[in-house]
């Protein structure tokens, strides 16, 4: 794979996704259906799928990919492929409150050795560089070139005062007590892969996450975080979060800065 060339190409799409999205936010209103498990897609989620689908087939035509959208017709057959959530966060943005992302990732032998997570609400684009190494752009986003870039890295966690951030929309009793098995000094919440890019800048030292996710959901900020210098790992064996799972499923997981002294669940 030309990463130089994979990086233009999911950062590109990633802005004209955003663009889409907001066009839909913005508007008065807009439509909101249930999929088959009850989760909501909206009108939004489609058009970002359909124009992400189209440049990254037209771009990378013997790569396999795998949306959220699309998911229910493909069955994992190459070790190599690209994963997408074209709208991360769907409750968030059907409640408007911006914590909603766009994500693309490569994956090679079940590592995301590359991603975007783009979160046009809140002016924030992450990404792994060529070389791998995670980086956030400075707005205003120019498709054609690219602005002021500045490496991020994960904390140098203090056990005895934790930052904690978890799921707005998914918190629960099991999430809250594993929490606090540590010494927390703040905790916030964030919607979408946020969380995992806020654990990369060293905005949060942990995310644990004990609740069903996919793959596509954590691709792209699992490549960002790696790329900062963090960790995703399963929550009962601690070893790497894995991909190309038969059927998308991800095992709890806890993403996090080296060095965070990890509890058993």
């Amino acid at each position: 794979m030309d990463f130089s060339f994979l990086v233009e190409r999911i950062r590109r799409l990633a802005l004209e996704a955003g663009d889409k999205i907001m066009e839909i936010y913005e508007s008065p209103d807009f439509e909101v259906k249930s999929k088959s498990d009850q989760s909501p897609v909206t009108e939004a989620d489609e058009a970002a799928d359909a124009l992400i689908s189209a440049g990254l087939r037209a771009a990378f035509p013997d790569v396999t990919l795998i949306t959220e959208e699309q998911a229910a017709s493909h069955a994992l057959t190459a070790k190599t492929f690209l994963i997408v959530d074209p709208l991360d966060g769907t409750k968030e943005f059907v409640q408007r409150r911006g914590d909603f992302t766009v994500n693309i990732a490569y994956v090679e032998d079940g590592v995301p050795l590359r991603g975007v997570v783009y979160a046009p609400a809140k002016g924030r684009l992450f990404y792994t560089r060529a070389d791998g190494v995670a980086v956030e752009e400075a707005g205003p986003f120019d498709k054609d070139t690219v602005g002021a870039l500045r490496e991020i890295g994960v904390s140098q966690p203090d056990n005895g005062a934790l930052m904690v951030v978890a799921s707005k929309s998914h918190r629960d009793a099991a999430t809250d007590a594993y929490i606090g098995k540590y010494a927390v000094k703040d905790m916030t919440s964030a919607g979408s892969s946020l969380k995992f890019c806020l654990v990369a800048t060293g905005e949060a030292d942990l995310y644990p996450r004990l609740g069903r996710t996919m793959e596509w959901d954590t691709a792209a900020g699992d490549a960002v975080l790696r790329g900062a210098g963090g960790h995703v790992v399963r929550f009962d064996t601690h070893q790497p979060l894995a991909y190309g799972k038969a059927g998308w499923d991800n095992p709890f997981f806890i993403a996090f800065a080296p060095g965070v002294d990890l509890k058993a669940g």
